[in-house]
């Protein structure tokens, strides 16, 4: 079982349209749908669609348009009402796969809101092999909200997945309790002050990048670099994997669907070039669907097995 965490969530709406963006143009949109969003309810999702057990926490009011939306999909989920209804993040998809993404900020949350999160994902991962925490923090919460949350974690293994000062808060103070993180390549380069290019091009290089933080007791790096695939990066060895050839509609989703083909391939005992794979996998799959889906088995493609690099 995991149970994510994702303090900012959103309904993702995605505007397909007929033709090309052009910045000052009109351009006609041949769909709009409105998904459940945020980076640990996408996880939640594609667990779940895999036949394993996940519980989304989040803020929101029952009546939020987003926790009706979590109800059709039958996702469980843990919530705690705010008051404010979700973000809504914007989606332009071209018709070559081309995407836009808008992000609003979302709406404040109060401090005994954030607290009564840290709360219920402690008590729900009680029972759980994963704690997953996902995602922007919204305005009113500091950058150490995801250490402070690792602190009351107790007994489940810890994936976080954001970036910025949340990131680095997170690392400074519990490194040595977080079992895999999963930045892009651009949010570890900011991390680590180096070009994304350089991580994106030398796998070798971002391996000895990252030995600090595997120094410092950090389990592993869930590195995504889009169409080049990813690396996992332990204090054990480097593997990497390429993505096969398919046909991008939309990316949105998909390093959430590379988290969750990760903890899929853990859950089922799996290796790190399998829990790799696995990621890629899934990632693959998310970018080929359209809008925000999120892939489930049938939507996965063969990938190549992962190779070790060092």
């Amino acid at each position: 079982m995991i149970v994510t965490l994702t303090p900012n969530p959103s309904i993702d709406r995605t505007v397909t349209l007929a033709g090309a963006l052009e910045r000052g143009g009109v351009v006609r949109s041949t769909s709009t749908v409105d998904e459940p969003g945020g980076k640990g309810v996408n996880v939640a999702q594609v667990v779940r669609l895999a036949g394993h057990r996940a519980v989304a926490v989040l803020p929101g009011d029952h009546d939020d348009p987003l926790l009706r939306l979590l109800r059709e999909l039958g996702l469980p989920h843990r919530t705690v009402a705010t008051g404010s209804p979700a973000r809504v993040n914007l989606t332009l998809t071209e018709a070559d796969g081309t995407t836009t993404k808008i992000n609003a900020p979302g709406p404040a949350l109060a401090t005994e809101h954030h607290r009564a999160l840290i709360r219920d994902v402690a008590r729900e991962a009680s029972g759980a092999r994963w704690a997953v925490l996902c995602g922007s923090l919204p305005p009113g919460v500091h950058p150490g909200y995801y250490a402070d949350v690792v602190d009351r974690v107790d007994g489940a293994r810890i994936a976080l997945d954001t970036s910025g000062p949340a990131l680095a808060a997170a690392l400074e103070r519990c490194a040595d309790r977080i079992a895999v993180i999963k930045p892009n390549a651009h949010e570890l380069g900011e991390l680590l002050g180096v070009p994304s290019t350089i991580l994106e091009e030398d796998p070798s290089r971002a391996h000895r990048l990252v030995q600090p933080l595997l120094d410092r007791g950090l389990g592993e790096v869930l590195l995504t670099l889009g169409s080049r695939g990813a690396l996992l990066l332990t204090a054990d060895g480097a593997w990497s994997a390429a993505p096969p050839p398919v046909t991008p509609r939309s990316t949105v989703g998909a390093g959430d669907s590379a988290l969750a083909g990760y903890l899929i391939a853990d859950l089922m005992g799996r290796g790190p070039a399998e829990r790799l794979a696995s990621a890629v996998a899934h990632g693959s799959a998310a970018a080929s669907l359209p809008g925000s889906r999120m892939p489930g088995p049938d939507d996965l493609p063969d990938v190549p097995p992962a190779q070790r690099l060092v």
